[in-house]
């Protein structure tokens, strides 16, 4: 039971994933949640989409209710990570409450840690190609040949219009304004491991690792 934090472009999802495929945990992102009961249309679902297209914030209270439902119909995975949620020291005692409400407890909260003027070069130089999606970098994985693609030798590539400096810049101000916060209130309860986000995937990968081996109750995530 794990929550991993970090700004937008730190790896979070890369390592999610790699832990779930090691694991078997259940990644639990309130952002996709949401999409799904939209989709959907869900009773909670309706109401959220409702707020949403008003210009609102979906209020802690849905999102709760989406992460107890999520919980109960995986009541029999090996554990869960958390994946933007929660982002407020209410919604962390919120899903505090949650958790023991079904004898669940979390046991990590790992930052991964950044280099924010590296971290804006490493997003604001990607780019795809357009046909098969292969990444690319303008400083780091250039095609080998200018202007092809090395896997399916595609001309044409794309670039996500979020992926620029400024764009990058707000997101990772907003990441300490609102999200950083919650790190005093689980560095109190002794939860809160940092890793180099910056480093290689598989260095990420198994300092991450280390951490959730460093104590018993890890081992069972």
């Amino acid at each position: 039971m794990l929550i991993l934090l970090g700004p937008p472009g730190a790896g979070k999802g890369t390592q999610a994933q790699l832990l779930m495929s090691r694991y078997g945990l259940v990644q639990l992102s309130t952002g996709d949640m949401l999409r799904a009961a939209v989709k959907v249309g869900s009773e909670i679902g309706r109401k959220a989409d409702a707020i949403m297209k008003a210009g609102q914030l979906v209020p802690d209270e849905v999102v709760t209710q989406l992460i107890a439902n999520r919980l109960d119909f995986e009541a029999h995975a090996p554990g869960f990570i958390f994946d933007g949620y929660p982002r407020t020291q209410a919604q962390a005692e919120s899903l505090d409450a949650l958790l023991a409400e079904r004898g669940l407890k979390l046991q990590h909260v790992i930052e991964l840690a950044v280099d924010e003027d590296a971290l804006v070069e490493r997003i604001s130089g990607r780019f795809t190609c357009a046909k098969c999606n292969e990444g690319y970098h303008d400083v780091f994985k250039l095609p080998k040949v200018a202007g092809v693609c090395d896997v399916c030798h595609s001309t044409e590539f794309r670039r996500r219009p979020d992926d620029n400096e400024e764009t990058v810049r707000a997101r990772l101000a907003e990441y300490r304004a609102k999200t950083a916060p919650i790190l005093p209130y689980y560095e109190a309860k002794g939860l809160v491991a940092r890793v180099d986000g910056m480093a290689d995937i598989n260095t990420v990968a198994a300092a991450i690792e280390a951490v959730l081996a460093d104590s018993p109750a890890a081992r069972m995530v």
